[in-house]
């Protein structure tokens, strides 16, 4: 079947398969949610099975998240330009064979390119459903379609890390965190066979011009930027990692005057130069960057803490995030039943003053309980800090656009969109830098603060007294170097040669790596604060009042 809608007509006429076409849509949706999720929980069990340092678990999302960001400035405008159905076909396709390859892959390197090709067919793909759904309903039903999103995305949050953790533990067919990107495979056969059949084409009349050399530098720019503020920890900050930040402006520089030159040339530019000058986009790019950094990134951190501070499993990980998840929910039903319409901005500061409020008492949660911490302990946290997350991320995106012109829109949302999977990548990349950095000076401290309790272990261990403070400091470099080392399968050399410790010495030294885990969880929570604040204040540059939906 091949249906083409009417392109002449003033307003879209409903399309005859429009609600089958609608699931298929949906089926893309939930793939990239779900993987954009995962992620996170299986982590540890990837880099326990394929090896590598920590930086894997980062690079998981953080290759993910940044190709995603570099195609959606222009996947939106490869529908216009080659037909939106098939470039949803393509990116469908593309992202299902990158699932399967993600699923194979046997070293780190290529699991993490496949996320990356992951993220760029997500690109391609995603932004022609939204298209197509302009295109294939009436005016009226427009909003009932759009509002299926909601239900379906929220119950993707809930399920993603809870499927996740259950995959992971329950090993179907031996393959562990493989399924996990297995799981994709029947969802994108849908979605392939389901988009062949039931969704219609749509071409541009007049299609733009793809930015090529655009779309080049900001790619560059972007991972000139992210590469050293993941690798720099493990590699002891070289020169050459400052050189590249250095090079990440310049190269962003260099982009902001090329789309500047191409729109002189009445050639169409990647980003409307013009948006810069408005004091509504430029701050909801700053609010963004910050918002979905301090979001994804303490994400991350919630997993290290989790599975390797408290070693929890994967399922138990995943459930503990629920309530967060239900927050969520909650905060978007509320937003969605006029709060936006009513509160605008005002809900946008308010949802993030909840959310440092949740912030500030899961740090107070974790310690007050400290060792005997249980996912109970955090559930009130979770719940209200995903509540703030659903208040705010609502009604983010139609303020910022209410404050941009009408022939602006397209190029502001696109912006906008890629700006906050390029928000998540950095805050992968620099809170989890953060933590890491932290970890083994917050062990070295427990060691030393607890030295009466360290000499009562060695001397119910038998360990004669004259050679304790010896002991003791061989203790205390070991369990640094062991959280400092980026490879947590090699052993350090303060670790080697010591001989096996006593179970009472054993108990001892995981209790200060759990309570060096609790300290740098602390520490990075105190920087997510920070960025919650900056992002509350960033917020008051932004227009007041959403724009109607009527509009534009």
């Amino acid at each position: 079947m091949e249906a083409v809608l009417d392109k002449t007509a003033t307003a879209p006429t409903a399309y005859r398969y429009r609600w089958v076409a609608l699931f298929v849509i949906l089926a893309v949706e939930v793939m990239d949610l779900l993987d954009a999720l995962v992620t996170n929980i299986a982590g540890p069990s990837i880099r326990a099975e394929l090896g590598g340092s920590y930086s894997l678990i980062q690079w998981l999302g953080a290759s993910y998240t940044l190709a995603m960001a570099i195609g959606l400035l222009t996947g939106g405008r490869l529908g216009d330009i080659f037909g939106r159905r098939r470039m949803f076909l393509i990116g469908a396709a593309g992202f299902t064979l990158a699932s399967l390859a993600c699923g194979l892959a046997q070293t780190p390197a290529q699991l993490i390119v496949g996320r990356a090709v992951q993220g760029l067919f997500g690109a391609v793909m995603l932004p022609q459903g939204l298209g197509m759904i302009k295109q294939m309903f009436s005016q009226e039903e427009q909003a009932k379609a759009f509002g299926a999103f909601g239900p379906v995305m929220g119950l993707s949050s809930v399920g993603g890390p809870i499927l996740a953790g259950w995959l992971v533990d329950a090993n179907y067919f031996d393959s562990g965190w493989r399924m996990i990107f297995f799981i994709n495979l029947p969802l994108g056969l849908f979605a392939v066979f389901g988009a062949i059949r039931f969704l219609p084409e749509f071409k541009s009349d007049n299609p733009p011009r793809l930015d090529i050399l655009g779309v080049l530098l900001a790619a560059v720019g972007a991972f000139l930027l992210l590469y050293p503020l993941v690798q720099g920890r493990e590699l002891d900050w070289p020169v050459w990692c400052f050189v590249l930040l250095a090079v990440g402006i310049i190269v962003f520089g260099l982009f902001a005057r090329y789309e500047t030159r191409r729109e002189r040339r009445r050639l169409d530019p990647l980003v409307t130069p013009s948006l810069f000058r408005k004091r509504a986009f430029t701050g909801g790019l700053a609010v963004g960057l910050v918002f979905f950094a301090s979001l994804i990134g303490t994400g991350l951190v919630f997993t290290f803490y989790l599975q390797i501070g408290l070693e929890y499993s994967p399922l138990k990980a995943g459930l503990t995030t629920l309530p967060q998840a239900l927050g969520t929910v909650a905060g978007f039903i509320a937003a969605g039943a006029g709060l936006a319409e009513k509160l605008g901005r005002k809900l946008l500061l308010f949802g993030t003053f909840v959310m440092i409020v949740g912030t500030a008492g899961f740090a107070l949660t974790v310690r007050l309980a400290g060792a005997g911490i249980t996912p109970y302990h955090m559930i009130p946290s979770m719940v209200v800090l995903g509540a703030g997350m659903g208040l705010a991320m609502a009604p983010f995106f139609n303020i910022v656009l209410a404050g941009v012109d009408n022939e602006e829109t397209g190029s502001a949302a696109g912006a906008l969109t890629s700006v906050q999977q390029l928000g998540g990548a950095f805050g992968i990349a620099v809170l989890g830098t953060i933590f890491f950095a932290i970890l083994p000076g917050q062990v070295a401290s427990h060691v030393d603060n607890s030295s009466a309790e360290l000499r009562t272990v060695l001397t119910t261990s038998g360990v004669p007294s004259d050679v304790q403070p010896a002991v003791s400091t061989g203790l205390r470099d070991c369990l640094r170097d062991r959280t400092a080392e980026n490879d947590p399968d090699v052993v350090p050399a303060s670790c080697q040669g010591a001989g096996a410790p006593s179970p009472e010495v054993q108990a001892y030294a995981e209790e200060q790596v759990r309570a060096g885990f609790q300290d740098a969880t602390l520490r990075t929570t105190g920087v997510t604060l920070i960025l919650l604040i900056l992002a509350f204040g960033l917020s008051f540059l932004l227009p007041k009042k959403a724009r109607p939906e009527t509009e534009g």
